[in-house]
């Protein structure tokens, strides 16, 4: 995909990182009628304990501005001809969409809750997660070739999974999402019985994601306010466990042409991580090292290093971006990187996506920042770039405007957002 074809035009903005999904009511036409007197029992009681986490809203007056774990009840994910206004107002011309809202039967958002860890729960939440996918095939409809969908499974039962992604494929939806680790309910993913759930994915050219979530449950009188903290401290560390589980784990090896997302996060971290993922597998062939009898039967087999696996199979989308993931960027491969802002969550860019992007790419080469923030996207998701370059024409940012420096008088005086916040601690520490 040739950046010249687009030197010196506005820049085509990507979010690869946006969320959305039905009110809690608008979900019952899409499950199957035989949910529907236990969905009306469900949603008579339901409260979201995460609900009224994010009540002091400290940089906004927005009511729909909420941080991610709080943010279910927000018309701005379902809102379809206002978010596209909004979007476009940020610069934004299409967008990748994760799951946000509470599919039917779930115990709170779809991005705090585990994934179900016994018979009874998987079957209610198995038709709540199927409900969600199919709204989502309506939702995207309503904006064509601005929106990838991407469609959540769980690997409880492998036949249902493979089933799902073979309909998302042929509904028109983008890739899958497998749950995130948590703390209620970890899925390993090095596991051999998991290999028929990679080759239809490979089989149906649908890329796999796994989106980094609180990984704690909503505090109680046993757990007292640690359960939140933990789960927050907790959550890079989950994401981060991807790698050694693909890589260790030779998911890459046995699947060649699988594609693994991992989204809402920073990548400051992959090359050291990269670093000692090789040095274990290369430890763990040599005989008389401590690390051969513990690796020596997983990686002697590897005909490639994981840091290898990460150039050809890995994709990162760190929407919570600050400058030094960027210095970053050579080392883990600039068409690996795909910018997203986390839309409607405020601790992305939102509602400061322009000055965002500005104070991340100001001074990045022109086809390094096109790479990063649409091409790479693109060639993923199959979004046909010359469409979205004649709407960026007239929303996006110019080439002029992306490489202004952000001034110190142009920021907020506070802000959750990760790119925001950072730039304003960096600029005080310097007025200091």
């Amino acid at each position: 995909m040739d950046s010249a074809r687009f030197k010196s035009r506005n820049y085509v903005l990507i979010n690869s990182d946006g969320h959305a999904g039905a009110s809690i009511r608008d979900y019952k036409p899409y499950l199957a009628s035989e949910f529907h007197q236990e969905f009306e029992d469900w949603a008579r009681d339901f409260h979201d304990p995460w609900a009224d986490f994010d009540k002091e809203l400290a940089d906004t007056d927005d009511e729909g501005l909420r941080i991610g774990v709080s943010s279910a009840s927000s018309p701005y994910n379902w809102e379809s001809e206002e978010r596209v206004t909004i979007l476009e107002g940020q610069g934004t011309v299409a967008e990748v969409i994760y799951p946000n809202t509470v599919p039917p039967f779930y115990p709170s958002g779809a991005v705090t809750a585990p994934s179900p860890t016994n018979a009874a729960d998987y079957r209610r939440l198995w038709a709540g997660v199927q409900a969600h996918n199919r709204w989502l095939v309506d939702f995207c409809r309503k904006a064509p070739g601005r929106r990838a969908g991407l469609a959540q499974v769980f690997l409880n039962d492998l036949d249902d999974a493979i089933a799902e992604v073979k309909w998302a494929r042929e509904q028109g939806l983008a890739g899958i999402i497998v749950p995130s680790d948590h703390q209620l309910s970890i899925v390993n993913l090095y596991e051999r019985r998991l290999d028929p759930f990679w080759k239809a994915c490979v089989d149906y050219g649908m890329p796999v994601h796994r989106h980094s979530a609180s990984v704690g449950p909503p505090e109680t009188e046993q757990t007292g306010p640690a359960a939140i903290a933990v789960g927050v401290y907790e959550t890079a560390m989950f994401i981060q466990r991807t790698l050694s589980h693909l890589m260790i784990g030779g998911v890459f090896e046995r699947f060649a042409d699988l594609r693994f997302i991992i989204t809402e996060t920073g990548c400051a971290w992959i090359p050291d991580e990269l670093k000692r993922l090789d040095g274990s597998v290369i430890m763990g062939r040599q005989q008389g090292t401590i690390a051969y009898p513990l690796y020596h039967r997983a990686v002697e087999g590897m005909t490639r290093l994981p840091s290898e696996h990460w150039r050809s199979n890995m994709y990162i989308a760190p929407s919570l971006l600050v400058r030094k993931d960027l210095g970053a960027r050579h080392d883990i491969g600039v068409d690996r990187i795909l910018w997203g802002s986390d839309y409607p969550h405020h601790e992305g860019s939102f509602p400061h996506n322009k000055l965002a992007v500005r104070l991340l790419f100001h001074d990045l080469p022109e086809d390094e920042v096109r790479a990063m923030t649409s091409l790479n996207a693109a060639r993923l998701y199959g979004f046909d770039l010359d469409m979205l370059q004649t709407i960026a024409d007239r929303v996006g940012p110019s080439v002029e405007e992306m490489a202004t420096p952000v001034r110190a008088e142009e920021l907020p005086p506070v802000s959750f957002s990760h790119t925001v916040g950072e730039a304003i601690a960096r600029m005080q520490a310097m007025a200091a």
